[in-house]
């Protein structure tokens, strides 16, 4: 097949993806802006492009896009190298302003790949990975909720390193994308001396419009996260002990779901008079219904304790206060008792 054995056929399935990946990048930034105008919002964001069937497909074709670009960026290097020596790209004529960008292609998308590696450890693998598997994140001895993405800015640049770390992959993003934007374009034929400079012109506009949202998105993470806005701020804490709670309901509702069957199959029994004929069974009932209403109450209580924690996380050395908002206690109600 063309798209895999001849090298236009490359070619254009690297600037197919590369494509892809500008317009994720750029929706990428737009997302971030949401988490600086409306902080709130952004969690929700977070909440909706979670360990849902729709973004878990999306997150694993991106996953592909980049594997697939990688791959075909690799082989492109070897062949191009092969015929041209050093040269890393079989272009026709290269602007001098990205000269240096087109033979150095493959050093700029290691920094990006490894930029790229950063990022995912920082949030992907503390949040939707955590989601998949039915897990917290712990922070400090607190569990996060995994869709509450501006603690997870607050743990990431609140360490020195991070803003750093961005500045760079930034800078590595912004010479590769520049470079790949207009080469995209080459790829597939839009490479006369009339589309070239208007599409080198949008590129670059494009490219730096979007890397210079993404510095400023970090410069501003970083402030607030020295001033742990996202801990201390009301409405997000408010935010994460909802998000909380919801993991609570959701994680004790095969409890909750026991309790209400074993009380039922009472109820009946009870109904039958089969309680006084059928003693053993109805003390079957009340051993379970009394071990989880233990485990019930353990989980109950372990949740207060985290909830409390996680609002004192922007200042360890506060009293313990009252949680945000609390989940609804343990059935109250009991097996009925067999009659002596």
């Amino acid at each position: 097949m063309w798209l895999f054995n001849s090298s236009i056929g490359r070619k254009f399935v690297m600037a197919l993806t590369g494509v892809c990946l500008v317009l994720f990048v750029t929706f990428h930034v737009l997302m971030n802006a949401v988490a600086i105008v409306w902080p709130v919002a952004y969690n929700k964001v977070c909440l909706f492009l979670g360990a849902n069937w729709y973004a878990l497909i999306a997150s694993a074709g991106l996953g592909l896009l980049v594997v697939i670009h990688i791959i075909y960026a690799l082989v492109l290097t070897v062949q191009n190298r092969k015929a041209r020596g050093n040269d890393r790209y079989s272009v026709s004529a290269r602007p001098k302003s990205v000269e240096w960008s087109s033979q150095n292609m493959l050093v700029l998308g290691i920094v990006v790949l490894a930029f790229l590696g950063v990022h995912l450890v920082q949030f992907w693998a503390r949040m939707q990975a955590q989601e998949v598997i039915g897990s917290l994140y712990v922070h400090q001895g607190v569990e996060l909720p995994a869709a509450a993405g501006t603690l997870f800015l607050q743990v990431a640049f609140e360490k020195w390193y991070t803003p750093v770390i961005y500045l760079i992959g930034f800078a590595a993003l912004w010479f590769h994308l520049n470079h790949g934007f207009w080469s995209m374009w080459q790829s597939i034929g839009w490479n006369n001396d009339n589309w070239m400079p208007r599409l080198k012109c949008i590129g670059s506009w494009w490219v730096s419009i979007v890397i210079g949202l993404f510095v400023i998105q970090a410069v501003v993470f970083t402030i607030r996260a020295n001033e742990k806005y996202y801990y201390t701020n009301d409405a997000l804490q408010a935010q994460y002990a909802e998000m909380a709670e919801e993991h609570f309901n959701h994680t004790t509702e095969p409890i909750q779901n026991e309790l209400k069957q074993i009380q039922q199959q009472a109820q009946a029994l009870q109904a039958s008079g089969e309680m006084f004929s059928n003693p053993e069974k109805m003390q079957q009932l009340e051993d379970r219904f009394g071990q989880l209403r233990e485990e019930l109450q353990s989980a109950y209580i372990k949740f207060n304790q985290n909830l409390e924690k996680l609002n004192n996380l922007g200042n360890p050395d506060a009293a313990p206060a009252a949680p945000a908002a609390t989940p609804a206690t343990p059935a109250e109600a009991v097996v009925p008792a067999v009659e002596q």
